[in-house]
Formats: C-alpha cells, sequence, structure tokens
C-alpha cells in the first residue's frame, strides 16, 4: 500500500504554496498531486486558483524524490499535442518522477470555460476515447500525424520524450466501460473516488460494495484486453465516500486496511485547508502520512 497526498493549488507560491510541497516530501508521500482545472467548486470557485503544470513544474524544481502528478488532466480544455510538450518537459524537469492522472472530465466551471457548450456524457467519452490513444502515441512516438474526429495532429514532434520509457504513466480514472476499456488498454494505474451516489446518504459498507463492484469490471475489461488487473495499480482518491478517515489516526488505519484488503495499491488524501470540505487537523494529517502505513504491515 503507497499513501499520497493532494496539494489543491489554491495558495500562492511565495506564500505556502511551496511548503506544502515541501512538507509532502518530508512526510515520506509517494506521490503529491494538484488538480488539474481552471476554476473549481465552491469555495475555491471565486478564490486564487492555480495552473496544474506550472505548479507541478515548480514543485518539480523545488522537490528531490517525491513524485508529482495530477488528479485529473481532463480533455476539457486540453488538446494532446500542447499537453504532451508540457508533459514530456515536466517530466524532464523532475528527472522522470511525473504521473498524469487522465479522466473524461465532467460538466462543471471547466466544461464551459473556452466559450462553448458543455459536452455531453456521450460526447465527452468520445472525446475521452480520441484523446488518450492519440497522447499516447505523442508521448511515445517522434513525429505523429492524426485526423481525427475531435483531435487532429500534423507532424507533431516531442523530440525527446519522456526521461520515463517507453512514457511517464498514465493513472486513468473511470467508472463506466468504455473509460474502463482505456484504463486497461492504456494505464498503468486506475483511479476511482467511488461511487458518487453514495457520498450524501450511503454507508461504508455499500461504498466498498460499489467499489468492489468497479474492480469486478476493471478486471473483465482487462481481461478482454488480453491484459492482467494485477499490472495496474487501484488508486483510491479519498474525501467523496461516506467514509471518514481523517476523523481519528484509528478511522484511517482501519479504512486503508479495508481497501487494501479490495485491492487498492494506493490511497490518496488531501492535504488540510480549514473552512473546506477537506478541512482536517494538520498533526493528524501528519501522523498518519508517517506512522499509519506501518500499521497494516
Amino acid at each position: 500500500m503507497r499513501l499520497s497526498t493532494v496539494i489543491l493549488p489554491s495558495r500562492r507560491w511565495h506564500d505556502g504554496g511551496r511548503d506544502a510541497w515541501l512538507r509532502a516530501e518530508r512526510l515520506g508521500f509517494h506521490t503529491a498531486y494538484t488538480y488539474d482545472h481552471l476554476s473549481w467548486r465552491v469555495p475555491f470557485r471565486d478564490g486564487p486558483w492555480f495552473g496544474a503544470i506550472p505548479t507541478l513544474t515548480a514543485a518539480a524544481a523545488t522537490t528531490e524524490r517525491i513524485r508529482l502528478g495530477t488528479l485529473v488532466t481532463s480533455p476539457n480544455f486540453r488538446h494532446p499535442v500542447t499537453l504532451a510538450k508540457e508533459l514530456i518537459s515536466l517530466d524532464d524537469i523532475s528527472g522522470g518522477r511525473v504521473t498524469l492522472g487522465i479522466g473524461a472530465g465532467g460538466s462543471g466551471f471547466d466544461a464551459t470555460a473556452l466559450g462553448q457548450e458543455a459536452w455531453t456524457p456521450r460526447e465527452r467519452a468520445d472525446r475521452f476515447a480520441e484523446f488518450v490513444p492519440l497522447l499516447d502515441r505523442l508521448l511515445t512516438e517522434e513525429t505523429v500525424t492524426h485526423e481525427g474526429a475531435f483531435y487532429s495532429a500534423g507532424e507533431a514532434q516531442n523530440i525527446p520524450g519522456c526521461v520515463q520509457r517507453p512514457r511517464l504513466p498514465f493513472a486513468v480514472a473511470a467508472t463506466g466501460p468504455r473509460g474502463l476499456k482505456l484504463a486497461a488498454r492504456h494505464g498503468q494505474a486506475w483511479v476511482t473516488t467511488g461511487d458518487p451516489k453514495l457520498f450524501g446518504t450511503g454507508t461504508p459498507e455499500e461504498s466498498r460494495q460499489a467499489l468492489r463492484g468497479q474492480m469486478d469490471k476493471l478486471g473483465k475489461a482487462c481481461a478482454d484486453a488480453g491484459r492482467d488487473a494485477a499490472e495496474l495499480d487501484k488508486i483510491l482518491l479519498t474525501g467523496f465516500t461516506p467514509d471518514r478517515p481523517l476523523e481519528s489516526f484509528d478511522a484511517f488505519v482501519d479504512f486503508a486496511g479495508r481497501h487494501a484488503a479490495l485491492g487498492f495499491t494506493e490511497i490518496v488524501i488531501h492535504a488540510p485547508i480549514a473552512d473546506t470540505m477537506f478541512a482536517a487537523d494538520e498533526k493528524l494529517f501528519e501522523r498518519i502520512a508517517t506512522e499509519a502505513l506501518a500499521q497494516l504491515r
């Protein structure tokens, strides 16, 4: 089991932002992720919010060991050609410490920030199905030409490619059949936040049952792709299930143990932010980071 964290890009770099990434490395987290949005939900909607790639670049130049990544990037405002160039640059600056969390996107503020109409769920799935394979090619081939329904590339060159070979890893966020198919074919990891229908009214047991069902569907998608599901890391981004893992140290150990038994290999917790849905005790957060995993061995 690995323990990672999410640092939201909501603080100025020289006013606590830099320190948050250094603390994550000092505490021994496996990976420090950030959200890749143009803005996010209330209360963050009307406050500071910085770009994911520049933030991760600064974090790469500041840290030495911790892995870095997005949870998650989406096609909502990204194009595979420009994203590939930025990721190759980030992977180079970090010395090969980047993981790309990637999903189909949603109907939030990003969906219309470029002035377009929000895509339907089907269109998001259609775009995602083209986006991921093209990005895969752009990160592994020196020159790519592609004419698709949504995205094109005209002799797009990406030399020298990623430090990580054949490319930096994809952590594909998916629960539906088309997304799970992409995870099975292109992912080095799979990401879930659980069943959103259970967040407000479900129970922890119902949540675990739903996650067990998602795992089974991932296994089938991998079998259909001729791949062993055990090859993929299974990442659970916390904060969106009925559980309260940051309520106490024992609560987290119990939560982590139960989800490790389901097959999860990485649990991600949010760095505390006061007066938000991610409020938590700072000392407890640090104790979990430094002591919790030892309780599972």
